[in-house]
């Protein structure tokens, strides 16, 4: 008797041990859970995501300041030139490049007459590349400003983490391309936020390229 009683004692501390063990555990999970959760708002409340953006560049329109017969165009989509570059030639002049850049599009109909208005060539500059992402006016634009850290990434290279900063906030709204009934909420106005980073350090960057970023405020 002595010998089962004596068992059943250690038996009910063994049980009491282990439910205390499986409450400090659960304790602790329930500390970690709440503790991420809360890191998770803390961290997501500091950045505004953009979720549409793109790699653009100021495009240089080449035309020429004197009407004529556009005889020949001495470049091609995708080409570098230099600054100074002859890019075609309209009647007895030349139409030169003022920098550098790429070609990225060409207008190749010798024999058409052309004016100031039509553009021979257009190129952009890679050095002048910034991401510009559509931020709707409720989404966050109001803690947008110059100089905030940006993180982006482009679709092209997957999960790739670039790094910029915001360099302009556009000044006036162009509409968004969400349609609303008379019975639905106002339309909501959509404005640029263009951040700058360094081209040289991310050459596989090109125009036109779709990205996503993060705004740290």
């Amino acid at each position: 008797m002595m010998a089962k009683n004596s068992f059943t004692k250690k038996e009910r501390l063994q049980n009491i041990l282990y439910n205390e063990i499986s409450l400090v555990i659960l304790a602790v999970l329930v500390i970690s859970i709440i503790a991420g959760v809360k890191a998770y708002y803390q961290t997501t409340s500091e950045r505004i995501y953009v979720d549409r953006a793109d790699i653009e560049a100021p495009v240089i329109s080449l035309s020429t300041t004197t009407p004529g017969i556009l005889n020949d165009v001495l470049v091609k989509e995708g080409q570098s030139i230099l600054p100074n570059t002859v890019v075609a030639e309209v009647g007895g002049y030349s139409i030169e490049s003022k920098t550098r850049g790429i070609i990225i599009h060409v207008q190749n109909t010798p024999g058409q007459f052309v004016t100031s208005r039509d553009a021979i060539a257009k190129m952009i500059n890679p050095q002048q590349l910034r991401v510009v992402g559509h931020l709707d006016e409720d989404k966050g634009l109001r803690y947008v400003k110059v100089g905030q850290k940006v993180i982006f990434t482009v679709d092209a290279f997957g999960s790739k983490k670039y790094k910029g900063f915001v360099d302009e906030v556009s000044p006036s709204s162009h509409a968004s391309d969400i349609v609303f009934s008379i019975s639905d909420k106002r339309e909501e106005k959509e404005f640029d936020v263009k951040v700058k980073f360094n081209p040289t350090e991310y050459p596989e960057l090109k125009n036109g390229m779709s990205a996503r970023m993060w705004i740290y405020k």
